[in-house]
């Protein structure tokens, strides 16, 4: 069983959709949802499930990420996902968790990624941009914003008529539909113990 802390700083639907895929048991114990932002919409979720939670201001984050690692070791986690959390890692913790942190965006990579593009900001940048299809990529953490493996990528048409918000809820349908998924095969495609 591979234990799995998600991180979240918004409403969690992404939370809530991987917390039950794995609810039944298989290969994944969801142990832990931790957040920068106290409001934040995936702790109801993740409390709903019996799950742990942690809130951890943003200072934390930058002054003193050991001890959210030392949290993170001392409840045995092997692998961190990213659901709509908007923080950067700190490098102590991409190197704590190589190969072992994956993020969902919301965009075909390696265009419309980096620092600032999330949310409405990436699917504005693609209509402004004239793009026929945008669409999710699923990849692994690395010390640059976006641009770790790229481990899956599934895409939408983008129409004439188009807004932001439209776009965003297409795009939001997919990482509903493949990610806990793809996590589950990325689970099973390594050896963890």
């Amino acid at each position: 069983m591979v234990n799995v802390a998600i991180f979240a700083s918004g409403g969690g639907s992404n939370a809530q959709k991987i917390i039950a895929h794995f609810a039944e048991g298989r290969i994944a114990d969801i142990r832990l949802l931790i957040s920068n932002k106290p409001e934040a919409g995936a702790l109801k979720h993740a409390s709903n499930a019996s799950i742990e939670t942690l809130v951890y201001q943003n200072a934390i984050w930058k002054s003193q990420p050991q001890v959210i690692l030392d949290d993170l070791l001392l409840r045995d986690i092997d692998l961190i996902i990213l659901a709509g959390f908007l923080l950067k890692i700190p490098d102590k913790m991409i190197s704590a968790y190589s190969q072992r942190i994956l993020n969902i965006h919301p965009a075909l990579l390696p265009r419309f990624g980096g620092k600032g593009m999330y949310g409405l900001n990436v699917h504005r940048a693609v209509i402004e941009s004239r793009q026929p299809i945008s669409g999710i990529t699923i990849h692994e953490v690395n010390e640059h914003y976006d641009e770790g493996k790229i481990l899956f990528q599934a895409s939408a048409e983008v129409s004439p008529n188009d807004t932001p918000e439209s776009l965003e809820a297409k795009i939001l349908s997919l990482e509903h539909l493949h990610f806990a998924s793809q996590i589950e095969r990325f689970i099973r495609s390594k050896n963890w113990k």
